[in-house]
């Protein structure tokens, strides 16, 4: 379809890649849409057990691609509003489409995994990354806070010291630090052949008690995620506004 995002399904296995190699996966917003379609298509398939989430070429994800983004501004406030009966803006529900789906997802990393692309991989229920991986919560450089679901994400993974250091710095760090803060599960010289064997374990276990049980801790987890994910929005917000306004100046 043209929207750098694939999926293939293949027995009880639903493999889901980002597709725009060439920009190391920087996410658009047809990507994002596309992630979210795709997510739904999965949702009411019961023969898919698992989803491995992927990058194709030499990253996971470099994050939003902001400068394509703003090329277009109205599309961007178009997928900023949020639809009332989930709670979620098309930047939100591109990573929390995964956490709402019954089958257990697996993020599958290597290389870059920046910004939004980060959010993504934090919104898979289990992450396995190369040894060479970096992540970074970088929209502090761009004067921003991670507003793809990352505090509902972060908050749940590592302590509240730990997410404001990486999100106040906007530091990059290596996948052996990741791994020791939580913000990882495994690091492995082949994070894919990893995620099969957790697949194939899952896979044996009843379908409805894998859904029950990722649904019973998706909502008793700490603060409920529509109050954490409106307080983004409203926090974003300003910040975009502050931004555009620079652009603007600065364009005269």
């Amino acid at each position: 379809m043209g929207t750098n995002v694939t999926l293939t399904v293949d027995g009880d296995r639903a493999y889901v890649a980002l597709d725009r190699p060439d920009k190391h996966n920087g996410l658009t917003i047809e990507m994002l849409r596309e992630l979210v379609r795709l997510a739904g298509v999965i949702a009411r398939r019961t023969d898919i057990r698992v989803v491995i989430l992927s990058g194709n070429g030499p990253s996971f994800s470099s994050g939003l691609d902001i400068a394509k983004a703003m090329g277009n501004p109205l599309d961007v406030l178009r997928a900023f509003v949020p639809l009332p009966w989930r709670g979620t803006n098309v930047f939100q529900e591109a990573c929390w489409a995964w956490r709402r789906l019954p089958q257990p997802v697996i993020a599958v990393v290597h290389g870059r995994c920046y910004g939004g692309g980060l959010q993504l991989a934090l919104a898979a229920d289990f992450r396995f990354v190369t040894p060479d991986s970096e992540f970074s919560v970088m929209e502090a450089k761009h004067g921003l806070i991670p507003d793809m679901t990352g505090a509902a994400t972060l908050s749940r993974l590592v302590g509240i010291d730990q997410a404001l250091l990486l999100t106040m710095t906007a530091d990059p760090v290596d996948a052996a630090y990741a791994e020791r803060i939580g913000l990882v599960t495994e690091v492995s010289a082949d994070p894919r052949a990893a995620a099969e064997k957790l697949a194939d374990r899952i896979a044996a276990r009843p379908a409805h008690a894998v859904a029950a049980a990722k649904k019973l801790f998706d909502r008793t987890w700490q603060a409920s995620v529509r109050r954490t994910l409106s307080i983004e929005r409203a926090t974003q917000l300003p910040l975009i506004v502050r931004q555009a306004l620079n652009r603007g100046s600065n364009s005269h």
